[in-house]
């Protein structure tokens, strides 16, 4: 282990990942979500989780609302881009449980994604 706490590598830190249930995966997304959204905005997230998940604005919308994320906020910011309340940026996760087919993969590869943001918070 490293002096993290969470891993020595990305690969390191996915593989220990996998070890993980499903719920405890969730967790860490949802809050990690959460945080790196303070601390880097929530472009920052939308963008990283839509890399992760291989989802245009239209899906992303879908996996937004199937969470239970209020369809009414979904907006754009001045440059066009999808924009989400930072509060309702969790509802991604179940969104993401009940709609895409390798939805445990895809957070894990949020997670992945922001292993040095994660180090940092």
């Amino acid at each position: 282990m490293g002096a993290t706490g969470l891993a020595t590598s990305p690969n390191e830190y996915r593989s220990r990942l996998r070890d993980q249930p499903d719920d405890q995966i969730d967790s860490w997304a949802a809050e990690a979500m959460r945080d790196i959204s303070v601390r880097r905005g929530v472009r920052a997230v939308l963008h990283d989780y839509q890399e992760a998940a291989r989802l245009d604005d239209s899906l992303l919308e879908r996996v937004f609302a199937a969470g239970g994320g209020p369809v009414a906020t979904i907006g754009h910011d001045a440059e066009g881009k999808l924009m989400l309340p930072a509060t309702t940026l969790h509802c991604l996760v179940p969104g993401t449980r009940a709609t895409v087919p390798n939805a445990r993969e895809v957070l894990i590869a949020y997670l992945v994604e922001n292993f040095e943001e994660l180090v940092y918070i």
